[in-house]
């Protein structure tokens, strides 16, 4: 993974303070889970504690799956009564009930805007991981109950099978679910990118792969839009290191207070960070333009700049990539504009320092 991939993908982990040691693993653990969906683009992990409707899990359900890449905004078929064509959810319904991941109800309804229970959501996630009606004998909701607790979906769940979920039980259940096997044997988050560390966890840096795009710096709510291959609508969004939502009032003041927003997207998972120019983040990733006024050599080694200076402020340069750029070999030159992402450390001493990620000229 380069500095740029690096610099979007460590956006997502931000640091968590705790109050008891247990408090503390339970809401990193949590953390965590919130940063792996999010990137997933399965679903929108802001407003935790709202209610999940049959329609928004339908989505949810499709955006976990391989037809995630082909679903449309705009469907031109009702195949519920209650589910016009142009319902939010209605092309996402339509495939979850063609798969056999959701059912309707007698009378030719889905109910979209009734809330799902556990046991609803059960037999979806079952159906993803390759279950159908024939590997279950029986009470056929409960022996997918069963099959749910020996997979270990359960994990940080604790709802009866007919309470309805919010969705910080989602994110649970959708983490859950991909670093389950298949029925085949198969990893399922592996179609998404996920990869399970040496303690059975999803690594999210992992998940921004080299299909990242950016960075671009848009001055104007248009410009975002006509920049992003996707809508902003169905995209999962961190604006500088926060989860926001797609409808965020916070986005389009970002851009107009400001120098703009830096960009980058990955277009699989339909997420996006973006960092506010000129806003200092303790814990992120920051972003300034502004003019190149020096670059600095170590007296050693006269080739390789370890350092620039943007209106009078220092910036470390991390890593080959930044060195070349700002060297006698690459394109930035002392006077030029440029954006550069950096973050804030403390060095030994207590001093800060920021450290170059990426740029733009």
């Amino acid at each position: 993974m380069n500095q740029r991939q690096i610099a979007a993908a460590m956006a997502v982990l931000t640091a968590v303070t705790a109050i008891t040691p247990m408090e503390a693993e339970a809401s990193t653990n949590f953390d965590l889970r919130q940063k792996v969906v999010g990137i997933s683009g399965i679903m929108s992990v802001t407003n935790i504690d709202a209610l999940v409707t049959r329609g928004e899990f339908a989505s949810m359900l499709v955006n976990a799956s391989s037809y995630r890449s082909t679903v449309s905004n705009i469907s031109n078929t009702s195949v519920f009564a209650d589910v016009p064509k142009d319902h939010e959810y209605a092309s996402y319904i339509r495939i979850a009930a063609q798969q056999g991941w959701m059912s309707g109800y007698l009378g030719g309804n889905f109910k979209p805007e009734d809330y799902i229970t556990l046991q609803d959501a059960i037999k979806g996630v079952l159906a993803l991981l390759g279950y159908t009606n024939e590997d279950f004998t029986g009470d056929q909701t409960g022996a997918r109950f069963s099959k749910y607790v020996s997979l270990e979906l359960n994990e940080n769940m604790n709802k009866g099978a007919l309470e309805v979920l919010n969705r910080e039980d989602c994110i649970n259940l959708f983490y859950n679910l991909l670093k389950t096997n298949t029925k085949e044997g198969q990893l399922f988050g592996a179609s998404l990118d996920c990869e399970l560390t040496s303690d059975g966890e999803i690594n999210p840096l992992t998940m921004v792969d080299n299909s990242l795009r950016g960075p671009k710096v848009v001055r104007s709510k248009s410009s975002l839009d006509n920049y992003l291959p996707f809508d902003l609508s169905s995209a999962n969004v961190y604006l500088d290191g926060d989860p926001v939502s797609n409808s965020s009032d916070l986005i389009a003041n970002a851009i107009d207070s400001s120098d703009g927003v830096l960009v980058y997207y990955h277009p699989v998972s339909k997420t996006i960070w973006m960092y506010t120019v000129g806003t200092e983040n303790e814990n992120g990733r920051s972003a300034v333009t502004g003019e190149i006024t020096s670059v600095i050599y170590n007296s050693t080694d006269l080739m390789t700049p370890t350092a620039i200076e943007i209106d009078g402020v220092t910036y470390e340069l991390g890593g080959t990539e930044m060195q070349f750029a700002f060297s006698t070999y690459g394109d930035m030159r002392v006077g030029d504009e440029v954006t550069v992402v950096y973050t804030i450390s403390q060095d030994a001493n207590g001093d800060e320092v920021r450290t170059v990620l990426d740029y733009i000229d």
